[in-house]
């Protein structure tokens, strides 16, 4: 093929082929479209059009899937190899069955890495794929995004506030805080364990504003049932839609039967004195399992009103599915898990239904060292 003396995978395509499957994550029988030429195309032709462009070399789609298959087999020998007591190996058989060639492949290519160090502006150019340059506002070293990003609004002749356009806020609504976690009492002293955390943050209007993600990428990750993602994205308002992608810290010392307290925790600011109701929906493979609705009332605090959800117990579909979770043996097969697994928040005016912040959230498991971190995106239909 093209005159290559060292066979079909070579060093050098070889290492083309791992920089495309960074950039393109699996997508099962999705197509993913190139903003420039409006094409759709399968993740594998994507790889295979930048192996040609990197190495000037040709590899077929059908070549991509085979190598695919072939790496795949390799990896899961590998982690079976690793595997000491037989009741290890088969969970794991049973959940490497369950998953593709791409995202076993996939699963250790794409790792998020510390958050820690300022942000900084990266740009991806991609030129060769004609792709529009984005640029990114991402901590430094952190993996590309799962979702492809569109470039920030333009700005309005009417300056919003300075956290309307970078944080999760709405024209009537913001979220300050949100944490889920696990309390344990160890000689006598209580241990907290946040596997995710979202921290107040103070912006100024030097900051970015937050990248923005079609809503229509996700749309199979949520339930499409009577007051779904999709049905509340078409009813608005827009400026209240938001994705968080976490990564969560899985870490801890977690127990089953050890008589920890897991809770969730939030907190919102609004523009007016009214009743929420907050609806946390849970989705598996796109279709609802479990639902929990909330009431806060407003607490008027320095000119604003606030709203507290203070350690609310998390139901037992989520401890039980955390438990599970960390008895996987890699990290790579409880992301697997995850690309299934999501929550939608959903505040809203009790009185009049009305949107005020809906949050999507989807996860992987963090691999720092500094615990959980996440990214916000806000949602558009362009």
């Amino acid at each position: 093929l093209d005159g290559d003396p060292e066979g079909v995978w070579s060093p050098d395509i070889e290492q083309s082929f791992q920089e495309a499957l960074a950039i393109y994550p699996p997508c099962g029988r999705r197509k993913i479209i190139l903003s420039d030429e409006g094409k759709m195309y399968g993740r594998n032709e994507l790889i295979a059009r930048y192996i040609k462009l990197r190495t000037g070399k040709t590899r077929t789609r059908k070549q991509v899937s085979s190598h695919l298959q072939v790496l795949a087999k390799r990896k899961s020998r590998e982690f079976q190899s690793k595997l000491k007591d037989q009741v290890s190996k088969d969970k794991a058989l049973q959940t490497v069955a369950n998953l593709s060639s791409a995202q076993i492949v996939s699963a250790s290519v794409m790792k998020p890495q510390t958050p820690f160090p300022p942000p900084v502006r990266v740009r991806h150019t991609l030129r060769v794929l004609q792709l529009q340059a984005i640029i990114l506002y991402l901590p430094k070293n952190v993996a590309l995004s799962r979702y492809e990003t569109l470039p920030p609004p333009r700005p309005t002749a009417i300056a919003a506030p300075v956290w309307q356009d970078r944080t999760i806020a709405s024209a009537k609504l913001r979220l300050l805080e949100y944490s889920a976690f696990m309390e344990n009492q160890k000689d006598r002293e209580t241990y907290k364990h946040l596997f995710v955390h979202i921290g107040p943050s103070n912006p100024s209007y030097s900051d970015p504003v937050l990248e923005s993600i079609d809503v229509r990428q996700i749309y199979d990750k949520f339930s499409e049932k009577k007051g779904g993602l999709k049905e509340l994205y078409e009813k608005g308002p827009h400026n209240a839609f938001f994705l968080v992608k976490f990564w969560a810290d899985l870490s801890g010392d977690i127990e089953e039967g050890s008589g920890a307290f897991y809770g969730v925790s939030s907190q919102y600011s609004g523009t007016e004195n009214i009743t929420i109701s907050v609806s946390t929906k849970v989705c598996s493979f796109g279709k609802q399992v479990v639902e929990k609705v909330e009431t806060e009332y407003a607490r008027l605090e320095g000119g604003k009103y606030m709203f507290r959800i203070h350690r609310s117990p998390m139901c037992e579909y989520m401890i039980n599915f955390i438990h599970k979770l960390k008895h996987l043996p890699e990290k790579y097969m409880m992301n697997s898990v995850l690309e299934n697994f999501t929550i939608l928040q959903v505040v809203s005016n009790r009185e009049t239904q009305e949107t005020l912040l809906c949050i999507a959230f989807v996860f992987e498991v963090s691999t720092s060292e500094h615990g959980a971190q996440y990214h916000v995106y806000r949602l558009v239909n362009d």
